[in-house]
């Protein structure tokens, strides 16, 4: 076979399972892909969380509607990024397909970037359909040239958010009740992200930890872009390490929980 036509080969192959492993999965294990579900959960729940907290925001004099708008549209990503990671995993061992998946000879990298790779998507649009929603709503302008870096932030927390929902999901490899920490998980995204809450009437700890999250630089960023001005790059850059670091953890849990689910299984075997 020739060089070029190997090359090709052997990078159709891991596309194909990202691809179409990712879209075989998100169809079979996402709880929310009906039209009624979807939109009741993933996208009025949300744009209905953006209106609570504008207007205590003016009721309470807190921030103001552009904080509270932009920040709860980024956060509206973590419905489906973190549910949707965490079952990715645990729901295959719930529906008992979990055993195939692990005996799979494919590469775990990208069998399990392909799960995430739906969600980030998934999280994006529902972004900005929250955000242009309430902003068309509430009579909030966003600067025309703001959109594609408004665009390229709002990827960049959906990434992140995925692959903190696809760590959160490895845990479902070893914990029997995994969704509970993915509860607790959102309810800290809201309080510690500063997408909601303004971070700097928060405890240091607190603040430290919201620097470690998803979406807290994503935040920070879609407000500057919204009242015009300009990309951030380092925050930006925060964001994408946040990601990648979230992306490490989570191949990392799973070939960890992978080894010692095989090893324990090779234990009662003998």
């Amino acid at each position: 076979m020739p060089r070029k036509a190997l090359l090709m080969f052997r990078f159709l192959r891991p596309a194909r399972l990202v691809l179409v492993g990712g879209a075989l999965s998100y169809r079979a294990l996402f709880n929310w892909t009906t039209p009624p579900m979807f939109i009741g959960t993933l996208l009025v729940g949300p744009l209905l969380q953006v209106f609570f907290f504008v207007f205590l925001g003016r009721e309470l004099g807190v921030a103001d509607d552009r904080f509270h708008l932009v920040g709860n549209a980024v956060l509206a990503a973590s419905a489906s990024c973190v549910y949707g990671g965490t079952m990715a995993v645990a729901n295959e061992r719930r529906y008992g397909t979990l055993g195939a998946v692990l005996l799979s000879p494919r590469h775990r990298v990208p069998l399990w970037t392909g799960r995430a790779l739906p969600y980030v998507l998934n999280g994006l649009f529902v972004s900005v359909v929250v955000l242009a929603a309430a902003a068309t709503l509430l009579g909030l302008p966003v600067p025309a040239g703001a959109l594609p870096g408004l665009g390229l932030v709002l990827l960049s927390g959906a990434a992140a958010c995925s692959a903190f929902g696809l760590a959160l999901g490895a845990l479902g490899l070893r914990f029997r009740d995994v969704f509970l920490v993915s509860n607790v998980a959102s309810s800290a995204l809201l309080l510690l992200t500063g997408a909601a809450v303004p971070r700097d009437t928060l405890p240091g700890w607190m603040r430290a930890t919201g620097e470690l999250l998803p979406l807290t630089h994503a935040a920070d960023a879609a407000r500057r872009l919204t009242a015009g001005g300009g990309l951030d790059g380092r925050l930006l850059g925060a964001e994408l390490l946040v990601c990648a670091g979230y992306a490490v953890l989570a191949v990392a849990l799973l070939a960890l929980f992978e080894r010692g689910s095989r090893r324990r299984a090779t234990l009662d075997v003998l």
